[in-house]
């Protein structure tokens, strides 16, 4: 391919100097103690990793522990109650603390270098989600020095999680810490899905998307659709705790195995949720190393794709003990065996590239985790293959062959990959190589501990030892293979020693490295800088590095698209969804300390509450909406018209409507909210059907009748009404409109009072929810319908304030366009539970 010339570029150059000096200075890292407000993604990036290596090496600690109290039979080095709260915590850690939040970290690392974009759309959003996972992970972790830690393994399985069987508040903090954490990783998968959308290069169309970007758009829409089942279970057990709703006890109707429906619909897709990035890594790494293209990228999309919904037909495979139907063990067992089909697309398609490229394939320290990637995982999906066939798993489910399976999925497929990421792209925040010798010390070591720890116990479980003691008879023979296992981790915990050392040594966070040392093909070894690359690309290619001569020289003079600073501040363009065509510049928010004052104050409002300071939670909660509202206020800022991004090409710099990236994350919100309200109404109907004995017929005492349910749906739909009048109402710019913050203000009163009459009608009847399930679960449908109307409420207040300070109107709408979005899916919701709650058992009598 030829080299293109100036007349072929976006901009003519040389551009003047004053232009990059005016990025530097707008993209500057705050410096001192104002670090802490920056949010530009290579510092909360860097940060974010930190702290999920933080917390690996910290649950790897309390594994050590586990394994010296396991090393040999009748061991009384740690009490049972301890080595159930390491246990617990251990595991915790590393899904909630560390596996997830890891991936999630490299997406807001990488992808805005991948895509070349300035950063992230809602780069607060990203601090904020950090911050608060930092904080609130910290303080969990440190109730293992308080005797506070939860107990009931990190699935916490009721009834043993109930309060008559774990008093005290140590479950409590696994039910608020965790559920505030997984809400978290939301607000991250609303960024990312949103980034990889509508922020990627011109040019850069699906079918030309890093194969990373693919995995972590697939990774993000799992965390919408199955995070909120953990959240409705966490939610739904901490209210029965708190307040004796029965939604778990078998003697008023509940079911413990409502439980493990709602945890494993999150809990399985999560191991893929984990591995899909891990993938995406590797897919990115091997071709560099092979100095080839990836073989079969579109089979590789498509084995994502497939891996990400077949991942959620599979959760029973943790249930094939519990005594479900036969048909039901069929069918799944049956989707166990098929989600290997793409896995194995995707190990094959490496392979063939690694073969491509064999004679250019270079042994380096990424390439050396990612063969050992390939060993540990194959192996670990094989018997995952056998823990799918039924009757075998009847023999091996609770024993130490499934912790031997679990680690080498979980290890294999997220651990190693990880180590090699930390390797290969330690060059874009670092000043420094990590160290080659250093690396292949720490490979060797982490590769030979590992098998060595985890293999024997594929043995131990064969041989009888169940899993999840905290110690054995020293006369059964297993002694030998848990000597073993335990040294093997604690060679593998020397690797991971090294590795920090080599950190100590080598890791300088800042510019000024090897550019591009694997002579990589892909956008992020660009030349870049805080403000990411100089000028924005125009993508011809899946490795315009490699295909597009010059590109990296032109992009460092700025002879593609956004080369300054157009409206004086941060900015990034904003391109359509499908083809990557420009659409408008993006107005970015800079540092503040809005995020970290919000994620302290939901944090601290979190965790207050589960140790029963409800007031000063509640005051911590009330800080944390004002600072949020703090920064919102400060980013629905005015059109500056339009400015120039290229030699012929000016784009708007605010635009409303589904064109909007804020329009896209509201309807991600949407989704969010939608999948756990079905989540909620799976536990409804499960629920009937476990018992329906306590379920209300028609004409029963437990309903009431049908005005107050037709008064609560009148109310959604005039509230609904006045949203679309004060839409149709909205001023000219610069005018107030005090009359569409009365209708705002009306139409949040109307939804109040909707749930209120819902409520008032129930306990018009007696209906009592801590009698039976059948009136915990009507509650709960107001208790849910309630928790949104919430963010309703502000929201229309919000809009309604904007409307009297002549700051919405019908140009400058994207607030309103937000809370109208909000509103009419809680009133759909809302129609939907009534007629759930109120249609479906005089249907059924």
């Amino acid at each position: 391919m030829s080299e293109p010339g100036m007349n072929d570029l976006p901009n003519s150059g040389p551009r003047p100097a004053s232009e990059l000096e005016d990025l530097k200075r707008i993209w500057a890292t705050p410096g001192g103690f104002r670090l802490l407000t920056a949010v530009n993604n290579t510092v909360v990036g860097t940060l974010y990793i930190g702290a999920a290596f933080l917390f690996f090496v910290l649950a790897g600690i309390l594994a050590l522990l586990m394994r010296t109290q396991l090393a040999v039979g009748d061991n009384t080095f740690l009490s049972q109650d301890l080595y159930n709260q390491l246990f617990t915590t251990h595991g915790t850690t590393m899904m909630f603390l560390f596996a997830v939040p890891a991936v999630e970290a490299l997406g807001v690392m990488l992808l805005p270098q991948m895509l070349a974009a300035r950063d992230l759309p809602f780069p607060r959003l990203s601090a904020f989600a950090i911050w608060a996972y930092i904080i609130g992970g910290l303080v969990f972790f440190s109730t293992i020095f308080y005797d506070m830690a939860p107990k009931g393994g990190w699935f916490m399985y009721p009834p043993l999680t109930l309060k008559e069987y774990s008093p005290g508040d140590n479950a409590d903090f696994w039910l608020l810490g965790i559920g505030f954490i997984e809400i978290s990783a939301i607000a991250g998968a609303i960024e990312i899905i949103v980034g990889v959308l509508r922020t990627r290069p011109p040019g850069m169309t699906l079918a030309k998307m890093p194969i990373f970007a693919w995995a972590m758009l697939i990774f993000a829409a799992m965390i919408v659709f199955a995070f909120p089942a953990v959240i409705l279970a966490t939610m739904l057990l901490e209210i029965e705790r708190t307040f004796g709703w029965p939604f778990f006890t078998a003697a008023l109707g509940g079911d413990a195995l409502l439980w493990q429906h709602l945890f494993w619909f999150f809990g399985h897709p999560e191991v893929y949720i984990i591995f899909l990035p891990a993938a995406g890594l590797v897919s990115m790494m091997i071709p560099t190393m092979a100095q080839t293209p990836l073989v079969g990228y579109r089979l590789i999309v498509v084995a994502l794709i497939a891996t990400g919904f077949f991942s959620f037909g599979l959760w029973v495979h943790h249930m094939f003990t519990t005594g479900i139907p036969g048909l039901s063990l069929a069918f799944f067992s049956a989707a166990s065996m098929a989600v290997s089909v793409p896995s194995g697309i995707q190990v094959f398609s490496w392979i063939a590239t690694m073969a491509a490229g064999r004679q250019r394939f270079r042994i380096t320290v990424p390439s050396l985790f990612i063969l050992g990637f390939l060993f540990i995982f194959v192996l670990g999906g094989l018997t995952g293959v056998m823990v799918a066939v039924v009757p075998f798993d009847f023999q091996a489910h609770d024993s130490y062959f499934i912790v031997a399976h679990l680690h080498y999925v979980l290890v294999g497929g997220m651990v190693f990959p990880l180590f090699a990421t930390f390797y290969y792209w330690a060059p874009l925040v670092s000043s420094r190589m990590l160290s080659e010798r250093l690396g292949k010390w720490t490979f060797g070591l982490m590769f030979i501990g590992f098998n060595t720890a985890f293999f024997p116990m594929h043995i131990t479980g064969l041989s009888g030892m169940p899993r999840r003691v905290w110690t054995y008879p020293g006369n059964l023979g297993w002694d030998i293979l848990n000597t073993i296992s335990t040294v093997g981790a604690f060679i593998m915990a020397a690797g991971v020693l090294v590795f920090i050392l080599d950190l100590v040594r080598n890791f300088r966070f800042g510019q000024g490295g090897v550019q591009n040392p694997w002579n990589a093909g892909t956008l992020e070894f660009l030349p870049n800088d805080v403000y990411s690359t100089r000028s924005i690309p125009h993508v011809t290619s899946r490795e315009p590095v490699w295909d597009q001569p010059g590109l990296a020289e032109q992009v460092d003079q700025g002879l593609h698209y956004l080369p300054n600073a157009p409206t004086g501040g941060r900015e990034t363009l904003i391109t359509s969804a499908i083809e990557a065509k420009p659409q408008y510049v993006l107005q970015m928010p800079g540092p503040s300390w809005s995020h970290l004052i919000a994620a302290a104050g939901t944090a601290a409002f979190f965790l207050l509450l589960t140790v029963k300071q409800v007031n000063i939670a509640i005051a911590c909660g009330v800080l944390a909406i004002g600072a949020c509202l703090f920064w919102t206020w400060q980013l629905d800022r005015p059109s500056q018209g339009e400015v120039q991004v290229a030699r012929n090409l000016r784009l708007p710099t605010y635009i409303t409507g589904p064109l909007s990236h804020s329009w896209w994350a509201m309807v991600v919100l949407m989704l969010v909210s939608a999948s756990l309200y079905l989540s909620y109404v799976f536990a409804y109907l499960y629920l009937w059907t476990v018992s329906p004995e306590v379920w209300a017929p028609a004409g029963s005492p437990g309903l009431p009748g049908i005005a107050y349910p037709a008064i609560s749906a009148t109310l959604l739909v005039v509230g609904t009404g006045l949203v679309i009048a004060s839409g149709k109402m909205l001023p000219q710019p610069g005018r107030q409109s005090p009359s569409v913050a009365a209708l705002l203000a009306l139409a949040a009163a109307a939804m109040v009072a909707a749930i209120a009459v819902e409520v008032w009608g129930h306990l018009g009847t007696g209906l009592d929810p801590a009698a039976s399930s059948y009136g915990a679960m009507v509650f709960m449908a107001s208790v849910l319908e309630g928790q949104i109307a919430f963010a309703v409420v502000i929201m229309c207040l919000f809009a309604g304030a904007r409307a009297v300070t002549r700051q919405l109107d019908r140009d400058r709408r994207v607030t309103f366009d937000n809370a109208a979005l909000l509103y009419y899916y809680a009133a759909a919701q809302g129609l939907f539970g009534l007629l759930l709650i109120h249609g479906f058992p005089r249907l059924l009598g």
